[in-house]
C-alpha cells in the first residue's frame, strides 16, 4: 500500500530525533548537549475508505485531514 493521500497527495516526511544529555542552565547544569541525530519519518495518518463517487462507491487510501475537512464524502 502506498503511503500516499489519493486526494490531497500528502506523502511521508522527514525529519530528525535528537537526544540531548545534560542539566538545563536554568536548573544548575551547563547546558543540554546534542549527543545524538537519527533520521526518522513522520508518516501521515492513512485510513482506508469507501468513497461514493459516480458510478458507485471505491476503497481509496485518504488522510484523515481529507475526511475531517469534507473533501471524502463516505459511501
Amino acid at each position: 500500500m502506498s503511503r500516499v493521500c489519493e486526494i490531497c497527495g500528502k506523502a511521508p516526511r522527514i525529519g530528525n530525533r535528537i537526544v540531548r544529555h545534560g542539566l538545563q542552565k536554568s536548573k544548575g547544569g551547563i547546558g543540554l548537549h546534542t549527543t545524538g541525530i537519527t533520521r526518522r519519518r513522520f508518516l501521515p495518518n492513512l485510513q482506508r475508505v469507501r468513497v461514493s463517487e459516480k458510478g458507485g462507491t471505491v476503497r481509496r487510501t485518504v488522510c484523515a485531514a481529507c475526511i475531517k475537512s469534507g473533501r471524502v464524502v463516505k459511501a
